[in-house]
């Protein structure tokens, strides 16, 4: 059971060379309706909490942090105030950041979305960020473009539905995957002669009619 789920993960790395995504584009993959949201609830924050310490300082009560250490400080008050609410704003908005992104790019890599993001979100209070750890080490790799008929094609076919084309040829001796440019296999030393691409068949659309 470890050797096959090494080499599930072994695979995973290797169709996954083919995804160059910065990590701008990474960052997109966020619902911006979720990224706004953050923001307006973090300036909702550092005005309530920001008046009712001000208001706190007019009439005599409680004032931040509590401990009547800064009563005659208004202006470090509101300051460690602001600086502790942007704290607790910034972490959470990891946190609902890091599950709005598992649940988006587990979408679009045919995953189930919502059985990842409840794994991510039930790891989260305990052991914080390993559930997204797991999440990226596991993740299926995204669909591609079959390089013979552009066709885009699941990264676990082995073969492209359309034109038959070996999307993941492997080496004969060990059958171990290789690259397309690999000359040798880099886990048997075998030599590796790659089949050319495959012509695709015309479309009888395109043939003109012979009938008149």
């Amino acid at each position: 059971m470890p050797d096959a789920f090494n080499e599930r993960l072994r695979l995973i790395r290797f169709r996954r060379k083919r995804e160059h995504a910065t990590f701008r584009e990474e960052l997109r993959i966020i619902p911006k309706w979720l990224v706004w949201t953050c923001i307006i609830l973090y300036a909702l924050a550092l005005v309530i909490g920001l008046g009712v310490n001000l208001h706190g300082f007019q009439t005599g009560g409680a004032v931040f942090p509590g401990d009547e250490s800064l009563r005659n400080e208004p202006v470090l008050s509101c300051a460690g105030l602001a600086a502790a609410i942007t704290a607790c704003a910034l972490f959470l908005t990891l946190i609902l950041c890091m599950f709005g992104y598992v649940y988006r790019d587990a979408k679009r890599r045919g995953m189930n979305a919502g059985l990842w993001t409840l794994l991510v979100l039930i790891l989260s209070p305990a052991y914080l960020f390993i559930g997204l750890i797991i999440y990226l080490l596991v993740r299926e790799p995204l669909p591609f473009t079959c390089p013979q008929c552009a066709a885009t094609v699941n990264a676990r076919f082995n073969f492209c539905p359309n034109c038959k084309y070996n999307l993941h040829p492997a080496c004969p001796q060990c059958q171990r995957e290789v690259a397309d440019t690999d000359k040798f296999c880099p886990y048997c030393a075998t030599e590796l002669t790659h089949a050319p691409k495959p012509f695709a068949e015309p479309s009888t659309s395109s043939i003109p009619s012979t009938n008149s």
